[in-house]
Formats: structure tokens, sequence, C-alpha cells
């Protein structure tokens, strides 16, 4: 199944760049130890395991595509990033492919709620 979701930050595309990339600013929005970097090939680690996969691409600001591992799938599962300056705002566009059926209310409800919704609160906070 696919999800397409869009969502307006008020921050510079660079900010969140940073909090989708950067381990410390993970932690802060996420709770837990991040193991990330922004470049392509590098294996991810989020939530303690709950989420892993690898970068595909990797265009610092503009754009992140990664392969989310799920087990045993036909197809892979990817995650699309697109940020575009919007005025004040950045324009988070993510199109995610390929989420297995018995989990896809949960991971759509983690990316409103615990990913996105988590990095709008926190660069929106100051």
């Amino acid at each position: 199944m696919d999800f397409h979701y869009t969502i307006k930050i008020t921050a510079e595309p660079e900010e969140v760049f940073a909090a989708l990339t950067v381990p410390f600013q993970i932690e802060l929005w996420s709770g837990y130890p991040a193991d990330m970097k922004a470049e392509a090939g590098y294996m991810f680690s989020l939530w303690e395991g709950d989420i892993t996969g690898v970068n595909l691409e990797v265009k610092p600001n503009e754009s992140l595509v990664q392969e989310w591992f799920f087990g045993e799938q036909s197809e892979p599962s990817i995650v699309r990033l697109d940020l575009k300056k919007e005025g004040v705002k950045t324009c988070v566009v993510l199109t995610h492919t390929h989420i297995p059926e018995e989990v896809f209310d949960e991971i759509t409800e983690g990316w409103q709620e615990y990913y996105l919704g988590a990095i709008k609160g926190m660069l929106e906070m100051y």
C-alpha cells in the first residue's frame, strides 16, 4: 500500500533536512538514539531498531530517498521526502510506497504524529 502526505513546517529547508538526518536532532524529536548519516548507502536505524533501512539518494536540503526494511517483501518499501521552500515555510512532500498492509495504519499514523509531526513541533517551538 502507498501513502502520500504533505506538511508545511515554519523553518528553512536546511533545518528540516538536519532534523531528518542529524542523529542529535533526530534524538531531540524522537526521544531515542539514532544511527543516521546523510549519505547514500548508509544503513540507518531509528527508534531502537523499529525502523531500519538504507539511504538510496541524498540531496542536502532538497530530498532524501530511503528503503525501509519490513522483513520479507516482494517489492522494496521506498520513502521519498522532498523539501521545497515556500516563503517562511518548508513544504515536505512524503511518498512511502509498498507499505505492508498489516502495518499500514501504524506507519501512516507514525509519519503524521511521531515523525513529521514531531519535527514540525520541534522546529516551530522557537
